[in-house]
């Protein structure tokens, strides 16, 4: 054998060695499709399925029903005041990371990715033991006529803890391998702190702070363990939508519970179409700037 036959049948051998057989492709194909069938889209069927099963006419009685309603706003208005709060703090806590050295930085990391292993039970379980009427704080808060437990300062309390390293864990690794190169030179060519922000940072970041608010967002309006436990699920005063389901599937009043959830599934749905265009806009950007530093032939 030549010695280029030599070399073309061990590339072959290397190729084919990697290379999968179309069984095993298509296995697992069919697995992963199976899986995702079974426990993501079958139950999102079964869902709107059960929630328009006696028709449009009781699904809107069952969603503009006042304590549903009251649960939506409350949703929606939790989601409006700490998705905004953790943004900022996820900003100016990636930049601190990414552009600062100092003492604890990685003891700062380490909270940050805090709520991502502690349980929701126990951060609601914290709050009460920290402001609930026999708190350490309780009796201050009290003699104040403070209200934080089993009101919507708590609700709030509660989601802003379980979200708030979406944004920041977002932005640190994009933040880390982007350096402080073209910050440097923004400040050398005379532009203020703001102004660096406004056109460096902010055009360089956009996307995956936009992701990061869009992940946060979804969490905060489908939270239910910590909010469960701060909030009291006092019907129409401080009940969010994952808690009415509950309360109205234990009262086996299954055509509201599902109607409810319905509108859950809708708005996670909706989430997910604006996390793939994100995705996607932050693809091409990135193929853009590859394109545009290519060099010519």
């Amino acid at each position: 054998m030549s010695a280029i036959s030599t070399v073309a049948a061990s590339r072959y051998e290397r190729n084919s060695a990697t290379r999968e057989t179309p069984w095993l492709k298509y296995t697992l194909l069919g697995l992963g499709l199976g899986y995702f069938a079974l426990f993501i889209l079958m139950p999102l069927i079964a869902v709107f399925f059960e929630a328009l099963r006696r028709g449009w006419g009781p699904y809107l009685a069952a969603v503009i029903e006042p304590d549903a309603l009251s649960a939506i706003r409350l949703t929606l208005t939790v989601a409006l005041v700490s998705v905004p709060l953790n943004l900022v703090f996820g900003v100016a806590a990636a930049w601190l990371i990414a552009k600062f050295e100092f003492r604890g930085k990685q003891f700062l990391l380490t909270f940050i990715d805090l709520p991502f292993s502690v349980s929701p039970v126990v951060v609601g379980l914290m709050y009460i033991l920290l402001f609930g009427a026999n708190g350490w704080f309780g009796a201050w808060l009290a003699a104040h006529d403070i209200r934080l437990i089993f009101a919507l300062p708590g609700i709030l309390m509660a989601t802003i803890f379980v979200t708030f390293p979406f944004v920041a864990r977002e932005l640190i690794p994009l933040m880390q391998s982007q350096g402080k190169e073209e910050e440097e030179a923004a400040i050398v060519l005379g532009a203020s702190g703001w102004q660096m922000f406004w056109h460096v940072t902010l055009p360089n970041i956009r996307w995956a702070l936009l992701y990061g608010v869009i992940l946060a967002n979804a969490r905060a309006m489908g939270e239910f363990g910590a909010v469960s436990v701060v909030s009291g699920k006092i019907r129409g005063a401080t009940n969010t939508m994952p808690l009415q389901v509950e309360i109205l599937y234990n009262e086996y009043n299954f055509a509201a519970a599902f109607a409810v959830a319905s509108l859950l599934a809708l708005l996670a749905l909706v989430t997910l179409v604006i996390k793939t265009w994100v995705e996607h806009r932050a693809a091409d950007g990135q193929g853009a700037g590859a394109a545009g530093t290519e060099k010519p032939a």
